[in-house]
């Protein structure tokens, strides 16, 4: 039996289906970002690019993967493409992107905003060298030995980078409240 293809989106049917204050009335309002791992082989194993946080208000002085929000209309493939290019200067194909895992963080008793859909990526392979594109969000970018990572990683990445240097998979999803 050969294969249909699916209808094509109908963007007026979304508005059918959903009132344009759907949102509201106590729904979680979920952040998603997207992480990239760039990953390279080093003379002690593998590498990965952290850049240390600065001027963000977010874990300011602690070390960080390449990462942000999803931008409204924008994939979290799109996202992860944009940041490595925006934060590193570096060109990631689409297709470059392997899938890591979905991390989902959350304050039980925080502000709907606080729920957040972290989506991380490990890159092997792109075009340019790494370099510090946004100063006013990081002092500097670093290649690290994965299993020598700087003890201040943003928690929530240190789980994920822990997990790569030990050789593991991180659970294909985590929910963590704070």
């Amino acid at each position: 039996m050969p294969a249909t293809a699916p209808p094509p989106h109908d963007p007026s049917q979304h508005a059918q289906r959903y009132a344009p204050d759907d949102h509201a009335a106590g729904r979680t309002l979920l952040v998603a970002a997207a992480y990239v791992v760039l990953l390279r082989h080093g003379p002690d194993g593998p590498e990965v690019l952290l850049q240390l946080r600065r001027g963000t208000g977010y874990r300011d002085g602690w070390w960080a993967t390449l990462a942000g929000h999803v931008d409204p209309g924008e994939s979290v493939h799109e996202a992860a493409v944009r940041e490595a290019r925006e934060e590193a200067g570096v060109t990631v194909a689409p297709g470059a992107l392997r899938p890591l895992t979905a991390l989902h963080r959350f304050e039980r008793t925080g502000p709907p905003v606080e729920q957040r859909l972290d989506a991380f990526f490990v890159v092997e392979d792109w075009t340019g060298e790494p370099v510090l594109r946004e100063p006013d969000k990081a002092e500097q970018v670093r290649w690290w030995p994965l299993r020598s990572l700087p003890a201040q990683v943003v928690p929530h990445e240190r789980l994920v980078l822990d997990a790569l240097a030990a050789g593991t998979t991180p659970p294909p999803f985590v929910s963590l409240p704070s």
